[in-house]
């Protein structure tokens, strides 16, 4: 999945498990909710747990859970735990305005959180 692709639908696992935030939400479930395959969604959800946004159950009664209040998740955390790769530049001097400008990016991302974004989607609907 290309990276723009893994941040997207992470935002919007997120959103799902924040409009239910005390119910646990299985990848399939998810998946056939948003129309997305249930792999990628399993995918997103790895990349989610490591970075400790979601807690995830397995068995019966399994599925994954916000592990913060989406109004403590910006969108820069869901950046970052998603985009592994940034502009890399040789050039030191260039690389370290590129450093820069990923840490305003993911400052100014920050500035907007899951709950803003769950509030919007209610909002167009």
């Amino acid at each position: 999945m290309a990276q723009s692709g893994r941040f997207q639908l992470s935002v919007r696992v997120l959103t799902v498990l924040a409009s239910a935030p005390d119910a646990m939400h299985t990848s399939s479930a998810i998946a056939e909710e948003l129309n997305e395959s249930a792999v990628m969604v399993r995918r997103s959800f790895l990349l989610l747990h490591k970075a400790g946004l979601i807690a995830q159950r397995k068995g019966p009664n399994g599925g994954a859970k916000l592990t913060v209040p989406a109004k403590q998740v910006g969108l820069g955390d869901v950046f970052i735990a998603t985009e592994s790769e940034w502009l890399t530049i040789d050039d030191k001097a260039v690389g370290s305005l590129m450093k820069k400008v990923r840490s305003d990016a993911v400052a100014a991302m920050n500035e907007h959180t899951l709950a803003g974004v769950v509030k919007r989607m209610k909002k167009a609907k």
